[in-house]
């Protein structure tokens, strides 16, 4: 009797984004690990020092940037999702992971959560020790991240943050530590899954809109919406809410404290700026929580709430949310729904 061996499945076709960031670090000493030059390797150099990354896909990259994170752009940002969307459209390739500084990779993963329409994975990565460094954190964290979005159950869990062997939601993902590997934390829910002795494995899901089901379309965008964060504190006034006005924000996210809690001068102004058409959103500087409805005059002066967000987050959002409307209800609403 004739038999057939089964059919070899093909290597899935994932594309390397590469931003720059500390994972692309050079420092002019191994034992150094701050005061290095962030993106000073290009991407090529990072596929190299994890070769492993070609047994589990066919691994190709692509440079956009080379910078520190902390310079993040809304432009790189449109860049980003266009090139996403342009890439996982085609047959070619079946998912992208993008390496970035960590500083900013909280935001940048929530913004193309928002702004690419694909089920394929989406997966950020980065480090917090530059490539020369001894014990170097990269190599290991961008392997991860191509296991991850070569991964089938990866698909429709939309943008991933993969470091430390942690997989994250893009929405509720944030650097908790200034110097630490374990600095990515979802502070409020918890990690989606782990990559346990090189497989992943998802443990929950994210139930927020995201990706595919996002309303958002930047495929057209030279700009974004112009909006700050201002951060409460004791003794707080009016200076930043009326300069930001007067430099012709459309959107305030104000990170306020406890609840979103917002200091009594700081209020008479936010009050006057959203009258004046400035939309401004309540958030929390606690690092974790859902800022919901408190002082009857914030509902008074249209101060709406910035759900579990955090400011940076809550700022993304808002920015997007001012290309679609700028009707108030409808700005709440995808705040509870992303």
């Amino acid at each position: 009797m004739k038999t057939t061996m089964p059919a070899v499945q093909a290597k899935p076709n994932i594309l390397v984004l590469a931003t720059g960031g500390t994972i692309a670090g050079s420092a002019a000493s191994a034992a150094a690990t701050t005061g290095y030059k962030a993106g000073a390797l290009g991407v090529e150099a990072l596929l190299s020092a994890a070769p492993e990354i070609q047994h589990c896909a066919n691994v190709t990259g692509e440079q956009i940037c080379s910078i520190d994170s902390k310079d993040m752009t809304d432009s790189i940002w449109l860049q980003l999702a266009r090139r996403c969307n342009e890439a996982l459209a085609g047959s070619g390739v079946d998912g992208i992971v993008i390496t970035h500084g960590t500083d900013t990779l909280e935001e940048t993963a929530y913004f193309l959560n928002l702004t690419v329409h694909s089920e394929k994975p989406v997966v950020l990565t980065g480090a917090m020790r530059p490539a020369t460094a001894i014990s170097a954190d990269g190599p290991m964290n961008l392997l991860n991240a191509v296991r991850v979005a070569a991964y089938r159950q990866a698909a429709g869990q939309g943008v991933l943050a993969v470091l430390n062997d942690q997989i994250h939601s893009a929405r509720d993902v944030a650097k908790t530590h200034t110097t630490s590997v374990e600095t990515f934390r979802s502070p409020e829910l918890g990690a989606l899954g782990r990559v346990n002795g090189g497989v992943p494995e998802f443990y929950r899901s994210s139930l927020r809109l995201h990706t595919l089901q996002s309303e958002f379309d930047v495929s057209r965008l030279a700009s974004l919406p112009y909006v700050k964060v201002i951060y409460g504190t004791a003794n707080d006034d009016a200076l930043f809410v009326d300069a930001a006005v007067g430099a012709g924000v459309r959107g305030i996210v104000y990170a306020g404290t406890g609840n979103g809690s917002v200091h009594k001068d700081a209020e008479a102004a936010l009050a006057m700026a959203a009258a004046a058409g400035v939309v401004v959103v309540r958030s929390s500087r606690t690092g974790s929580g859902a800022v919901i409805p408190a002082e009857p005059s914030y509902r008074e002066h249209h101060l709406l709430d910035g759900d579990s967000l955090n400011p940076q987050k809550a700022r993304v959002l808002l920015q997007l949310a001012l290309t679609r409307t700028d009707d108030l209800k409808k700005i709440q609403e995808m705040f509870h729904k992303y």
